[in-house]
């Protein structure tokens, strides 16, 4: 890596968002590259046991469906660059941005941001080691595995009682553990959870531990009333309680909301001229794989259009 090389374009991540701006950047003809401080691409969709929802491509795991992203950009000559950004600078006397990494400088004329985001753990025993294998984030991305099955919502929000509501046309039973005795969530989703026959929220409970070896048996939860515990027999869990955006090296470069999530409409452009958001930082209704392939295309057409205009 050269220092102050001058891209046209860096995209910053290397999930579906960061790989999907990179094959319509190159394929844009943009001197472009894709820095990430991990060698490894895909984001959270590693994590992923199965994906059956993207178009096309049914029935592969999260690592299969990382692989095909990351071996169609390096056909197309993608560079990658594996470093860890530490901040963003501008250089208005040539117009460009520097993007300090533990490596090196680099400048280019135009960055999509495209670090994703990270959903927040429970933080128990046996959540890690079962990661994927009955533990999930995502019950629109891997509800379909437990059709007709038990599984757990662990969360009281919005997301928590729209993935319950969500998994109860599934399966055939949901619990819902909710730490407090009342829901944050809005009050229409409430009353559809609270219609619903084989959904049972659990009140004032928490997830004290998560059973299996290979794949989840079942969880261990404890009331914070009174003290008791019980063993529930569920075999998926769906934990709910939170997505923390990497946004934090970019504070104060772009405008966020009080949640971190980067403000960017379709278009992908930030509250600064030359810098895009794409994929699970920006704010937005649904985070899904496809949606954030989608905006890494959106991003790198906005990107061209303000390159091109800088030239004139």
């Amino acid at each position: 890596m050269m220092k102050n090389e001058v891209y046209d374009l860096l995209i910053i991540g290397s999930g579906p968002a960061g790989l999907g701006a990179a094959v319509y950047a190159v394929r844009a003809g943009l001197k472009a590259a894709v820095v990430d401080k991990s060698p490894v691409s895909g984001g959270q969709v590693l994590s992923t046991y199965e994906v059956d929802n993207y178009l096309g491509l049914p029935g592969l795991s999260g690592g299969e469906l990382s692989e095909r992203f990351r071996e169609h950009a390096d056909r197309l000559g993608v560079q990658f660059i594996i470093a860890e950004v530490q901040g963003i600078g501008s250089n208005e006397e040539q117009r460009t941005y520097t993007v300090r990494t533990d490596q090196a400088d680099l400048e280019a004329g135009a960055v999509i941001l495209a670090t994703g985001a990270s959903h927040s753990p429970l933080g128990v025993p046996g959540e890690t080691e079962l990661s994927g294998m009955g533990v999930s984030y995502c019950a629109t991305c891997d509800g379909a595995f437990y059709r007709k099955r038990t599984v757990a919502v662990v969360g009281g929000g919005d997301v928590a009682v729209e993935d319950a509501v969500f998994l109860a046309g599934i399966c055939s039973k949901v619990y819902l553990i909710h730490r407090r005795d009342q829901l944050r969530a809005a009050d229409s989703l409430q009353k559809k959870l609270f219609s619903l026959a084989n959904v049972e929220v659990l009140w004032d409970s928490e997830v004290k531990e998560i059973l299996g070896r290979d794949m989840v048996e079942g969880i261990r939860v404890c009331n914070n009333k009174s003290g008791e515990e019980n063993r529930l027999d569920v075999e998926g869990v769906f934990i709910a309680v939170g997505i923390v955006p990497d946004t934090g090296v970019f504070s104060g470069l772009v405008e966020m909301d009080d949640k971190g999530y980067v403000l960017a409409d379709e278009s992908c452009a930030t509250s600064e001229k030359g810098i895009f958001a794409a994929g699970d930082i920006r704010k937005k209704a649904m985070r899904q794989i496809i949606t954030a392939v989608a905006d890494g295309a959106n991003a790198v057409h906005s990107a061209q259009a303000y390159l091109n205009a800088e030239k004139m």
